[in-house]
Order: structure tokens, then sequence, then C-alpha cells
């Protein structure tokens, strides 16, 4: 058989189209988040409770802490407070939504559909892409929620209209790597209970973090790990880009953390989805 023979080309309609397939993927985890809008303000709703909570009740104390004015008593530092706080609710806000993501893997896994679409002719790779592009869109819908109410309670940016794009595209990219990391998760669980579960450290890191007081106020061993850890650098990249302050090193150590979560993530989810495939 000659060498022209083996080189035909499939059908048209025997052809993988990955980017057709994750349209059609990411249409359909749209649709299911509509149809439970429950989880979507469950999500939303942890994060605006922390943000009330420690506007409010904590607010005026730890304002002060952190150097506030002494004039206005509570209500200026509450809105000092505001400032420094809403950066670390706004991440709060993206774990959260990863969250959403690593249950919402779990559910495909356990329920059999993941099995189905194996035997379904698309492209493999579009299930879990419609899995993170879903989850993006959805944490940009709730960061915008959470960034409007933390604005109600006080929160003054002085960024300009540079520093909210810069912030923009540095909240893609810290959710897209959290979200590969979800999916990975989502898929070791062998359950929805478990899956709500493994993702709780990425929402209580921020509170051993720069995300509610300074570092320099902790203990040392704690003030080490708050420093070193990952979430305290893309915070300061967060305050200083809506604030309009220097960022410093934190900008450059925080997008080097999010190369390295979402290659790991990335790498870990097709290997888990792979060896399920070939199971």
């Amino acid at each position: 058989m000659s060498a022209d023979a083996l080189a035909v080309p499939a059908p048209a309609d025997l052809r993988f189209h990955p980017l057709r397939d994750s349209v059609t993927m990411l249409r359909r985890n749209l649709r299911r988040m509509l149809r439970y809008p429950s989880m979507t303000v469950m999500l939303v709703g942890m994060p605006v409770v922390f943000l009330l909570l420690f506007v409010y009740v904590f607010g005026g104390t730890l304002g002060a802490g952190l150097g506030g004015p002494v004039h206005g008593g509570a209500v200026a530092g509450r809105a000092a407070y505001a400032n420094y706080v809403a950066p670390a609710i706004i991440l709060m806000t993206v774990t959260a939504t990863v969250q959403g993501t690593a249950i919402s893997i779990a559910m495909d896994m356990t329920e059999g559909i993941v099995a189905r679409f194996r035997t379904m002719h698309i492209a493999r790779v579009s299930v879990l892409t419609g899995h993170v592009l879903g989850s993006l869109i959805q944490a940009m819908f709730s960061l915008a929620i959470v960034t409007g109410v933390a604005l109600l309670v006080g929160f003054r940016p002085t960024a300009g209209l540079g520093g909210w794009l810069a912030t923009a595209g540095f909240l893609m990219v810290v959710t897209f790597a959290l979200v590969w990391l979800s999916v990975a998760l989502g898929q070791v669980s062998r359950s929805v209970e478990t899956a709500s579960n493994l993702p709780m450290p990425l929402v209580l890191l921020p509170f051993l973090g720069s995300g509610f007081v300074p570092t320099d106020s902790m203990p040392a061993g704690l003030r080490w790990f708050a420093e070193y850890q990952p979430f305290t650098p893309i915070i300061e990249t967060l305050r200083g880009l809506l604030m309009d302050k220097p960022i410093g090193n934190n900008g450059w150590i925080a997008l080097a953390w999010c190369a390295v979560i979402a290659l790991g993530g990335y790498v870990w989810s097709k290997r888990l989805f792979n060896r399920e495939s070939s199971q």
C-alpha cells in the first residue's frame, strides 16, 4: 500500500473537534449553574458573610490597630479595615468558587456521566475544559457581586482604570490556577461530601496569611508560614493593585505560584482522567 493511501485524512464526521466540544461542555455546565442557583448563592454568600462580620464586628478594633485614623472612633476604624480586608475577601470568593468546581467534578464522576462521555465521539479534553471555563465565568460573576458589596460597606479603592484592568487580569490568572487544582481534587474524591472538604485548606489559607492582619503581628513560627505560603503574595498583589500602591516582588512571586499550581493541577487532572478512562 502506498504512503499516499495511508495518509488519507479521516472523514469529517470522525474527526475530533476539541474547541467545538469544549464549547458544548461549557454550555452544559452553564445550564447546570442556572438549574441549581443555590450553589452559586452559597458560594457567594460565604465571602459576603465574612466581609460583613469582619468589617462591622471586628473592623473598629482591627482598623485602629492597623494605623487607622485616630479621630472618628469605630467608624473610621471600620473604614480603614474595609480597605485592608477587602482583597482577602475577594480572594476567598475565588477559593469558594473553585470549591464548587471540585463538587461539580465529583458529581460527574460519581453519577456516571463521565463514563458516558467517554463512549461518545468527543474530544476527551473537552470534558475538563468545559468545567474550567464554566468555573472561570462563575468566578467572575461572583467576584463582581462581592466587590459590589465591599464597596457598599466602605471599601474605597484608589486604583485607576489601568489598576482595575490589571486586577481583573490577575484574578483571572489566580482563578485559572486554582480551578485546575480543584479539578484534580474533584477527581480524587470518591463522593460529593469528600469533594466539598478537600478544597477547604484553600478557603482557610487567607486566614493564615496577611489577609486579615499583618504578618508582623503573628508569633514567629506562624509569621514564617504566613510570609512564605502562596496566598500572602497574592493578597498583597491584589491590595497593591486596588489601592494603587507599589507591589514590589509580590507580583512576580504570586505569578510564579500561580504557574506552579496551574501546571501541577493540569498535569495531575489529566493523569487522573486518563487513568480512569483506561480502567
